[in-house]
């Protein structure tokens, strides 16, 4: 049996994922609560995990799945399946457009040798902002841009990788993976919350995500605070 809380944020984040396909960020669900931190949301998060009501995807931001709803409440739920990495579109808490239905990414080059990749939104080339799940469109990838493993792609915004060739506007490639060389460019993950497209270094037990335009500091992190999302493969650029 669930506590009134329980019941509210489970409803509250099963509405949501109707309604945008994307879990509400935690202050979000803070304030829908009307709690006065996140820590309490978190210690619902974890009942209702235990409870068996909905499960948390591991390295995946806001990556909530509901599993069941209380037996009073009857509509069904279809869960969600399929490589869907984390990704930015935008502020924290900005509504957001319901994202197309996830397709799965052949694995073989159609005919003429390209390979759909599914787009998954925008990637800030610049100061980190809030991390979610979008998966857009698909664009057609040159079969040998393209390694072992699953792929996809981001818009970039921003400029702070300019002096490596990545401008505002490119659609990067990136290979999913959850390890990096230093000197890799990289989809980095912070704090669960901030994703962000930058050069992976290594600074004694921290790690530094740096730019690639003197404009922009290079910002450093624990390493518990980062999280690899892809590694960048290629890069596709349209002239106007």
């Amino acid at each position: 049996m669930l506590t009134r809380k329980q019941q509210e944020l489970l409803l509250f984040i099963h509405e949501r994922m109707k309604e945008s396909g994307i879990p509400p960020s935690f202050d979000e669900m803070k304030d829908a609560l009307d709690l006065a931190s996140k820590s309490g949301i978190h210690r619902l998060i974890t009942a209702l995990e235990e409870r068996g009501f909905i499960r948390r995807l591991p390295n995946r931001a806001r990556a909530l799945e509901v599993i069941k709803l209380p037996e009073a409440y009857t509509p069904s739920l279809q869960p969600r399946r399929g490589f869907s990495p984390s990704v930015i579109e935008g502020s924290l808490g900005k509504p957001q457009p319901a994202p197309a239905p996830a397709k799965p990414a052949p694995v073989a080059a159609n005919e003429s040798n390209s390979v759909p990749v599914p787009v998954m939104g925008r990637i800030a080339a610049g100061v980190p902002i809030s991390a979610i799940q979008n998966n857009t469109h698909e664009i057609s990838v040159p079969a040998e841009m393209l390694s072992g493993g699953d792929h996809y792609a981001l818009e970039v915004k921003g400029d702070s990788m300019i002096d490596a060739g990545i401008l505002d506007g490119d659609t990067v490639i990136i290979r999913n993976t959850a390890s990096a060389t230093p000197g890799d460019i990289v989809v980095a993950l912070v704090d669960d919350e901030e994703a962000t497209l930058k050069r992976f270094r290594r600074k004694g037990a921290s790690i530094a995500l740096e730019a690639a335009n003197p404009a922009y500091e290079t910002r450093i992190f624990a390493a518990d605070r980062v999280k690899v999302q892809g590694k960048l493969v290629g890069l596709i650029r349209r002239y106007h």
